[in-house]
């Protein structure tokens, strides 16, 4: 895959919604894997299960030999080097530093839900930023901050978190309940290799794209030393000349719960394909609680998507969701995928290779089903295939000369198709990832005589 950069301006054409703020249509044939936005983060926040592991600045992992150093000020904030610690200061940290500690201590921050917490770090984050920048006498008319407050609010916040930033002159008393409306329905969960890392506020991003659960691009985090967190926004095909634009604000996976999440955090409903189908339905059915049931369900739902021409074929055509027959519906509970997903990783460790296939193959089924084309995780389900056959074929088992050659010609195939998918997307997040594994087992495919 041969990723390209192309100039936003020259890429989008932001035009009217009928119910979101714009919608951005492509102004020029825009090949899959090209990056259609390049944009920093302009505030970011680290999850707590990363603090301490992870800059908080550049949110990169520490190198060997080189321990993260933390705030002498603080003690909660760690950083990679001087510089890293040097450029958060600038941002921000020094309106902060002297009463981080005493706010996330506070009866108030504790009393908070762990999202919320997340979202009144983000909150003092953004306003001290705002306040660093040379327009900080009067917040609200910096060009990032009328940015975002043009992005429409949200249906529910709640009532903003106290402000710990040492500002003077203070801001005026409704800026900080209007940016924080905006914060529910338009600030990005950030991921390395599909793990949540960070939350962060990318404007621009917010502002440019709709959500569409048949996704024709979707953004990626790069880490780079000193740097803030970058956001691309990756085309997954080919979008045509005034096509719109869209990234998921969802896991498309969440057939059941996504619904409920869309008015109750973004404030509409969604009206794609596969919504509307969901929406025909009306209840999905439960997943079955029989093992024959589920292993039937399991082998006909492969069948219905045809994995084995998706495996052997470059001309594959996915089925649409709304082709699937009504006694295969229990397949769209969110607790049959979850089955699915931990049956599979169950077996993988357990060396149960003919049930992780089993249960694999379904698997890869439902992504094909309810992902779009080249969606990263079809990609990574491919690549933990690959790794459990190559595990049981070549470290556990020593199999005969016929098999081996089978073994690594069905290894090979899962490492052909992960790349594909994953080569679109590109290199992402923290270094040594998916795509470096799948070229160190190809490696070693090649070393077997």
């Amino acid at each position: 895959m041969v990723h390209s950069s192309l100039s936003t301006l020259d890429t989008i054409e932001l035009r009217p919604h009928p119910t979101a703020r714009d919608q951005a249509l492509a102004k020029a044939e825009i090949p899959t894997g090209s990056t259609i936005l390049k944009i920093p983060a302009f505030a970011t926040v680290l999850q707590f299960s990363q603090k301490g592991n992870r800059c908080d600045h550049c949110m990169r992992l520490p190198t060997e030999g080189q321990p993260l150093r933390r705030c002498t000020g603080c003690s909660a904030y760690w950083y990679c080097d001087a510089q890293c610690q040097s450029a958060q200061w600038q941002t921000h940290h020094k309106r902060i530093c002297k009463r981080i500690n005493q706010f996330t201590s506070s009866t108030v921050f504790q009393g908070l839900e762990e999202h919320e917490k997340m979202d009144a770090l983000l909150l003092n984050h953004l306003v001290a930023s705002l306040s660093t920048l040379p327009t900080a006498y009067n917040l609200e008319q910096s060009q990032e901050a009328t940015l975002f407050l043009s992005l429409l609010p949200g249906p529910s916040s709640g009532s903003e978190p106290p402000l710990i930033c040492t500002i003077s002159p203070p801001p005026k008393a409704d800026l900080i309940p209007t940016l924080f409306e905006r914060f529910g329905n338009n600030n990005f969960t950030m991921h390395s290799h599909l793990n949540s890392i960070a939350h962060g506020i990318f404007p621009l991003a917010s502002r440019s794209f709709n959500h569409s659960c048949s996704p024709n691009a979707a953004p990626k985090y790069t880490f780079s030393a000193h740097q803030p967190v970058i956001m691309e926004v990756v085309a997954l095909k080919d979008i045509h000349q005034g096509e719109e634009i869209c990234i998921p604000y969802l896991d498309p996976a969440l057939t059941q719960t996504k619904r409920q999440i869309f008015q109750f955090t973004y404030g509409f409903n969604c009206n794609c394909p596969a919504c509307l189908f969901l929406n025909s339905i009306g209840h999905i059915p439960e997943t079955p609680t029989d093992p024959d049931q589920l292993k039937d369900l399991s082998r006909r739902v492969g069948e219905f998507v045809n994995v084995d021409s998706y495996l052997k074929s470059d001309k594959y055509q996915s089925p649409s969701m709304s082709e699937l027959p009504q006694d295969l519906h229990p397949v769209l509970n969110e607790d049959f995928m979850k089955w699915l997903s931990e049956t599979f990783s169950k077996a993988s460790h357990e060396a149960n290779f003919d049930l992780a296939a089993e249960s694999g193959i379904a698997l890869l089924a439902l992504y094909l089903l309810v992902y779009p084309c080249n969606y990263p995780q079809i990609g990574m389900h491919l690549l933990e295939m690959a790794k459990t056959h190559w595990n049981y074929s070549f470290v556990i088992s020593q199999p005969s000369k016929s098999k081996e050659t089978e073994a690594k010609a069905a290894i090979s195939r899962l490492l052909e198709l992960a790349k594909r998918v994953l080569d679109v997307l590109g290199r992402e997040g923290d270094e040594d990832g998916p795509l470096a594994e799948i070229s160190v087992l190809q490696n070693l495919l090649q070393d077997v005589q």
